[in-house]
């Protein structure tokens, strides 16, 4: 079949790759512009945009597309966007974490008279945690599993009807990184079964979403790094999962803003002693034991400004205070 794809992140980037190993043609490329990163502050092109050029797709970088913008450049692009969709030929439309919003125009081409319309990979299991990260706030959250739905889009956020829906269980020591490359995979899979469905002619069971267990997942903060140690030790580890690899959770110690990348619940029977919130308790092997509001934590590994990710008892030691002394400082 032929495809107009629309995305931008890595997880986005192995979709199309999926896409194109099946045997369908990816005839247009719809990504977010190029921005600046890194220390140089370079224009990067987005995984998607590297992609398209190795596999010589073509590429559209509009910065909105919404014809009714009040920016005459962006509004020209928009226009620019709209008409090459309308003049070519294609069988669907699949969009993935694109990070612009589709509006009516653009599914209604998709839509058009011999066309199949436009799917979403959206990495949740909907209509829990619509909306820009549910990996991470899966993981926060303490959910027990997540999944990918492929979705029917509409004009909603994230409110069209599921046509597949794939699940998987959430790792004790599941980070966002590790969560966000396993639904990589199964949403690659996923949308390629969907996409062969369709083209052989198997009808899709369009499923509207349940009006109830409705949650967002707003878009990941760097304010919300800072861990408050008066939080339960279950809660804090499950923030430091969830915000590895961003923002990645931190905390201050003798004036040092430390990252945290790895932790775990702490045996009880491996901490004898119990402290003020915030509190260096003790090392294990590699790690080490802090006094939360509830509970003791394992952080198993952690990073000074400007050095390399340690093992969290190698880092402490590191800072050269004593253990009696070290106690992380209590969020404002």
């Amino acid at each position: 079949m032929k495809i107009v794809f629309a995305g931008t992140p890595e997880f986005a980037a192995q979709a199309m790759r999926a896409i194109c190993d099946a045997g369908h043609e990816i005839v247009l490329a719809l990504t977010q512009p190029d921005r600046r990163a890194g220390r140089g502050m370079h224009l990067q092109a987005s995984p998607v945009k590297e992609l398209a050029l190795q596999k010589n797709i073509p590429v559209l970088q509009p910065e909105t597309l919404r014809l009714t913008s009040a920016d005459p450049q962006k509004r020209a692009q928009a226009v620019a966007a709209n008409e090459r969709l309308s003049s070519i030929d294609f069988d669907a439309m699949v969009v993935v974490a694109y990070g612009l919003i589709l509006p009516q125009e653009i599914l209604d081409i998709s839509e058009r008279a011999g066309r199949h319309g436009s799917f979403n990979i959206h990495a949740s299991l909907l209509p829990r945690w619509r909306g820009a990260a549910p990996i991470q706030r899966a993981i926060e959250s303490g959910d027990a599993k997540t999944g990918v739905c492929i979705m029917q889009m509409d004009a909603g956020l994230d409110t069209g009807a599921t046509v597949l829906i794939a699940d998987i269980a959430i790792a004790r020591d599941e980070t966002s990184a590790s969560l966000h490359d396993r639904l990589a995979k199964l949403g690659s899979k996923s949308i390629v079964n969907v996409l062969n469905a369709l083209e052989q002619g198997k009808g899709l069971l369009r499923v509207p979403q349940a009006k109830d267990g409705i949650t967002y997942a707003e878009k990941i903060l760097k304010s919300e790094a800072e861990i408050d140690w008066a939080l339960s030790a279950k809660e804090i580890d499950q923030r430091i999962r969830a915000f590895n690899p961003f923002p990645g959770a931190s905390s201050k110690l003798n004036g040092l803003a430390v990252k945290f990348w790895d932790s775990r619940l702490a045996d009880p029977k491996a901490v004898s002693t119990t402290g003020s919130v915030g509190e260096v308790l003790g090392f294990s092997n590699k790690g080490a034991y802090i006094q939360c509001g509830e509970g003791v934590l394992e952080v198993l590994e952690m990073q000074k400004p400007g050095g390399k990710k340690i093992d969290a008892k190698t880092c402490l030691q590191s800072i050269g205070v004593s253990e009696k002394l070290l106690r992380f400082q209590t969020k404002e």
